[in-house]
């Protein structure tokens, strides 16, 4: 029987809050600390690092630097001690969740009865498990046939499918493509939720939005809902703050790869770990985990025809663009600000949510592996990672009646980036089949009068 519970949730396949034995973290506090002072970030780092504190904001000790806020969850055995401690060293700091485990337990987040048997029924304004997301999928082809199809992209460390959404017009000539993943941090539950909103606001759309079906006509979405399938079930079914895969190492002794740090992109130089046991542990080797591979394999095979690469994430509202291992900017560094800028703009007119905008480097933390970095240097002209809601009120555990707003936001800030895609690389190539097709009429009327006057 013990067996067979442990397959269930292992799958995935039931009501994980009823059949397994989920992590708890009553009395753990998120506190937001500000060093002021290049001791107060020594003493930040000592702390950090003598404890295993789990770092939000940035994810290493390395990373902390004078005048920038930092998010750190403390376990309760620990509360009391960092808060004297900081009061020790006078180094400013406030509560920001005072007990994740309660603010867990109030959100009351069930996997059941959500899906519903049709897309009708299909509630985008909450979080969907694992086994709703493969079905809802299913859906969207078998309803929107004549826009999608469903693609296999590789298989994950426990073996499961990774699919994708090809959306578009079916043409005879080649389209340009823009990608977008999400999930590739397990505990990052907005992020999958964008990804849905986003395949339904253009199928939806779709015939009452002549924008929209232009865009269509040129470009195809490559849409991954989830790319980190096994740490977004694990963090349903056992620990919902799980971050990384759930590969094996030292014969079982810890678990798990940031794949966002697997890239081939300066690998592990920089804001990452080789220890298996950290939340960034970049693994064994540059591009050594399978849903890594995946990506690489598919993105590589089409770069020619990829325009734009979008990777979503959260919580901070940034608008990030290469790079996050060097303070180098991309060689059209100036553009991308511009695009993006633009869109932290329609995103702030949506619900007055700010966004800030640059290199990861400089305005987040330094890291090396990640895939936007990676599609940077494979030559893609338009790479991004958008790290969604919110600033740390509630990190991780954005509430569910956050995310119809969120992913309205996003859209708004999405679509002007897309929209500028677009035109940049259709509008000088309608206008020549414009002026083309003009030509060959005027040259069929010459054609045609000097032969009715040579007739006549």
């Amino acid at each position: 029987m013990m067996l067979l519970l442990w397959k269930v949730c292992f799958l995935g396949i039931l009501a994980p809050e009823i059949f397994c034995q989920k992590v708890k973290y009553d009395g753990e506090q998120v506190l937001q600390v500000s060093p002021q002072t290049s001791e107060h970030v020594f003493q930040l780092q000592q702390l950090c690092d003598t404890w295993l504190l789990d770092l939000w904001k940035p994810h290493l000790s390395e990373d902390i630097r004078v005048g920038a806020d930092i998010h750190v969850r403390v376990p309760a055995s620990l509360v009391q001690k960092m808060k004297e401690k900081l009061l020790q060293y006078s180094i400013p700091f406030q509560v920001l969740i005072k007990d994740i485990q309660e603010l867990m337990d109030n959100q009351n987040i069930k996997s059941h009865s959500r899906h519903g048997r049709s897309l009708a029924t299909y509630n985008y304004a909450v979080y969907h498990q694992m086994g709703e997301i493969y079905k809802w999928m299913t859906l969207i082809e078998k309803e929107y046939s004549h826009l999608v199809t469903q693609h296999y992209l590789g298989e994950t460390y426990e073996l499961r499918p990774i699919f994708y959404l090809k959306i578009g017009q079916p043409s005879d000539r080649p389209k340009k493509i823009i990608w977008m993943d999400c999930g590739i941090h397990a505990r990052e539950w907005i992020a999958p939720a964008y990804c849905q909103w986003f395949v339904k606001e253009i199928l939806q759309n779709y015939n009452s939005d002549q924008n929209i079906k232009k865009i269509l006509q040129n470009i195809d979405f490559y849409i991954v809902p989830v790319l980190n399938i096994d740490g977004y079930i694990y963090s349903w079914t056992t620990d919902r703050l799980w971050r990384k895969s759930r590969a094996s190492y030292n014969n079982g002794t810890c678990y798990g790869t940031d794949l966002n740090r697997n890239f081939n992109a300066m690998w592990c130089s920089i804001g990452a770990s080789n220890n298996c046991s950290s939340l960034t542990f970049c693994g064994t080797g540059p591009e050594s985990e399978p849903e890594t591979k995946a990506v690489v394999n598919l993105v590589e095979s089409q770069k020619s025809d990829i325009l734009c690469f979008l990777t979503i994430h959260s919580y901070g509202q940034l608008i990030l663009q290469p790079y996050g291992y060097t303070k180098n900017q991309s060689r059209n560094h100036e553009e991308m600000i511009k695009v993006a800028e633009i869109a932290a703009a329609a995103i702030q007119k949506k619900y007055g949510t700010v966004y800030r905008v640059g290199s990861a480097s400089h305005i987040l933390y330094s890291n090396s592996g990640s895939s936007r970095d990676w599609a940077a240097d494979l030559g893609l002209n338009f790479s991004y990672t958008f790290e969604l809601r919110d600033n740390g009120t509630y990190g991780f555990q954005l509430p569910e009646d956050q995310i119809q707003p969120t992913c309205e936001e996003t859209m708004a800030g999405m679509m002007t980036i897309i929209d500028y895609i677009n035109e940049k690389n259709f509008k000088n190539n309608a206008m020549t089949i414009i002026s083309a097709t003009l030509w060959i009429n005027i040259l069929f009327s010459i054609t045609c009068s000097i032969a009715y006057t040579l007739w006549y």
